[in-house]
């Protein structure tokens, strides 16, 4: 994106890619269909320590901006929940959309390029890989983060950012896996069993699936929340939240035979119905439980605690929380304030979107806004 800005501004790009072809986080994303943006992309849905950041890029590249991009290659696209967008045919669409966005005649893309030494002579930039060399007015570290290490995601712009002094924030695994140990490696049973559910970390709850996995838990809300998390800290599953705090209650008035798990599987898959009656401790015909245990039941149930062992790391995690730390950087441009000509956007900042689409949409915004200001007192 910030290629294709600069290369259509009139500037000369090089872009030095470490893979052996260019997007391929792109094309694994949303099952091969890419979800490029989410409608209500905005910056409350991105975690950074300083959370106005994002205002200035997103407002000036907005999913509609992208979407105008995507109609005018006919793309064909559909809306699944929450205002995610995703490609009828693949995610390679995306990627020769945004090649061909660029100049050709601006624009030298080389791949397979491993960067030995980078330095700053001057006015320029120097980048050696292998050899050989090259020199410009300006460098953007566009680099991402850790996450998916086998794509060939690696911390280099964290390494370049201390090069030249840069602050960076911690990075860790988000939109990741929990782990579960001690007593909750019980629930491990439960293996690709699903339910909605409303996840909880801190303040901040999410209304989507959560899934049982062999090593703990996953699912869109589960990811949601683990951006969220912070280790010894529990997580919260409220796994009824459609029903109000009396619904175990009523239950009993309206059917007293029935058991405890029998209504849960009003809500719930039978497998996970069964088992957190169990652990319950009252899984019995609801007319011979004392109110005070169903109502203590109900409110366990709307605030399941799980005390995560850590998460599955940086080879699950879909992306990565924290960055090259925002307060080096112009808002506006991307540009590092202590170092003319230098810029990093994406991933490799410390602004990280939800799960949906909001990544790419800051992918877009950032480069955008990167490639906009390239130039400008050249």
């Amino acid at each position: 994106m910030c290629a294709a800005r600069a290369s259509q501004r009139g500037l000369n790009v090089l872009v030095l890619e470490r893979a052996d072809k260019p997007g391929k986080k792109i094309l694994i994303s949303g099952g091969g269909r890419c979800n490029f943006t989410n409608l209500g992309a905005g910056p409350e849905n991105y975690i950074s320590t300083n959370p106005h950041f994002a205002k200035s890029a997103l407002a000036r590249y907005s999913p509609s901006d992208f979407l105008e991009l995507v109609g005018r290659y006919g793309i064909a696209w559909h809306e699944k929940t929450l205002g995610q967008l995703f490609c009828d045919g693949s995610a390679k669409q995306i990627v020769d959309m945004l090649l061909a966005e660029c100049r050709p005649d601006r624009t030298e893309l080389r791949y397979d390029v491993s960067v030995d030494h980078v330095a700053k002579n001057g006015d320029l930039f120097e980048v050696s890989s292998s050899g050989k060399s090259w020199t410009a007015p300006a460098l953007v570290i566009a680099t991402g983060g850790p996450s998916i290490p086998k794509m060939g995601a690696t911390g280099f712009a964290y390494d370049l950012a201390r090069q030249f002094d840069l602050k960076v924030v911690q990075p860790r695994p988000a939109l990741v896996p929990l782990t579960l140990g001690g007593e909750e490696t019980l629930f491990r049973e439960l293996s690709g069993v699903s339910a909605p559910v409303r996840a909880r970390a801190g303040r901040t709850t999410f209304d989507e699936a959560a899934l049982f996995t062999h090593r703990g838990l996953s699912g869109p809300a589960v990811l949601q929340v683990s951006s969220y998390w912070t280790p010894g800290e529990t997580v919260g599953i409220d796994f009824v939240p459609r029903a109000d705090g009396e619904w175990l209650m009523e239950a009993k008035r309206d059917r007293p035979r029935a058991s405890v798990k029998t209504v849960l599987s009003d809500f719930l898959p039978t497998r996970l119905a069964e088992a957190l009656a169990e652990r319950l401790g009252i899984d019995r015909e609801l007319g011979n439980v004392a109110d005070k245990n169903l109502r203590a039941a109900a409110s366990r149930l709307a605030d399941w605690r799980f005390t995560p062992s850590g998460t599955e790391g940086f080879a699950k995690a879909e992306v990565t929380i924290g960055g090259i730390d925002t307060r080096e950087l112009s808002s506006r441009t991307m540009e590092v304030r202590r170092v003319p000509g230098l810029y990093a956007i994406g991933e490799a900042v410390d602004v990280t979107g939800w799960l949906g689409g909001y990544n790419f949409q800051w992918a877009w915004a950032s480069g955008y806004a990167c490639g906009e200001a390239l130039g400008i007192g050249f």
